[in-house]
């Protein structure tokens, strides 16, 4: 029996690896998360084929702006061995990793942003985890009725 699909949002700075640089590479790995909570949803929680919601923070306004699936489960991340990794941790080895990464894929670019403000005032996201005070994770679990919502007012073209 397989598990039930889940859904996921990650947050990213457009200037670090935005939407087009992730419709541009099809697929990368989901790294530098050095945070327990999240890795724990990344290495626990996160199966092949889950939906992901691509959202842009650190931008005016911060908004989700697309699509993504998890295309590979969790593995050791390899920027915590490189010593020359911003991410490097001195305490992981090979043998005892302590974060992991996901792949994710391209899947849509969203016909327009929806922005935090959208979404907070919107009563068919009410008790979503972004939008919840002191919420700062970069990896977190969206319920199914707040994916489609945000990915059905993402479609509307206004």
């Amino acid at each position: 029996m397989s598990a039930k699909k889940r859904y996921w949002l990650v947050k990213s700075e457009p200037e670090s690896y935005s939407l087009d640089d992730l419709e541009r590479d099809g697929k990368t790995l989901w790294d530098g998360v050095r945070n327990y909570q999240a890795r724990n949803f990344m290495r626990d929680d996160m199966k092949l084929g889950d939906g992901v919601l691509y959202y842009h923070s650190n931008e005016k306004p911060p908004a989700v702006v697309g699509l993504a699936r998890v295309a590979r489960e969790a593995y050791p991340d390899p920027s915590q061995f490189d010593p020359k990794s911003d991410y490097h941790d001195p305490k992981a080895t090979p043998e005892a990793p302590r974060w992991v990464v996901v792949d994710i894929e391209f899947v849509e670019r969203l016909a327009r942003p929806v922005s935090l403000d959208e979404m907070k005032a919107d009563s068919g996201l009410e008790g979503m985890l972004l939008l919840q005070r002191g919420q700062r994770l970069s990896v977190m679990p969206v319920e199914e009725k707040h994916f489609r919502r945000i990915v059905e007012l993402g479609r509307r073209r206004n």
